[in-house]
């Protein structure tokens, strides 16, 4: 496996309230998505390195939810809960916060497409965070979230591999 191809790529739009990332993932697409949908597979990915969900509850259907409690290494508990507007199987998912683009305390709300193209062995998968404003795309780049969806991503590999 080629580092640069397996490498995180990262753009951050000049001109949209967007994070991009992309990377090339040793697994094929059907068991990408599968680690990608299935609520026991996604409770050992989600988050970065040390990062545990003690709930993940996932109905993978426009307009069923995901509702999830990420819990960070030094214990602080967030609770997530998703809505998904695009479900094509096995090559994209779209989701956002149920509370996206209301004014509302706390971290942003996102809307987030995820597209898994089919390339034999691995999958190519792109994601796609939409922000309502540039100021909270770059809070949100500066709060860790690429860092933490980039170690995400390996452990979805890894669990998608192993299927």
């Amino acid at each position: 496996m080629s580092t640069k191809e397996h490498a995180m790529q990262i753009i951050l739009s000049p001109t949209e309230p967007t994070i991009v990332m992309s990377r090339m993932l040793d697994a094929p697409r059907e068991k990408v998505w599968e680690a990608f949908t299935k609520a026991e597979h996604v409770a050992r990915w989600y988050g970065g390195h040390g990062f545990s969900s003690p709930v993940c509850e996932i109905d993978a259907r426009v307009g069923g939810r995901w509702r999830h409690v990420m819990r960070t290494p030094d214990g602080t508990d967030y609770p997530l809960e998703f809505i998904y507007t695009e479900v094509v199987k096995p090559s994209r998912l779209a989701w956002q916060h149920v509370d996206f683009g209301k004014d509302m305390p706390g971290p942003p709300r996102s809307h987030i497409t995820a597209e898994l193209e089919d390339r034999g062995a691995k999958t190519k998968w792109t994601m796609t965070a939409r922000f309502r404003t540039m100021a909270e795309r770059d809070g949100t780049a500066e709060s860790g979230f690429t860092n933490v969806v980039t170690q995400g991503t390996e452990k979805l590999e890894a669990i998608a591999h192993s299927l």
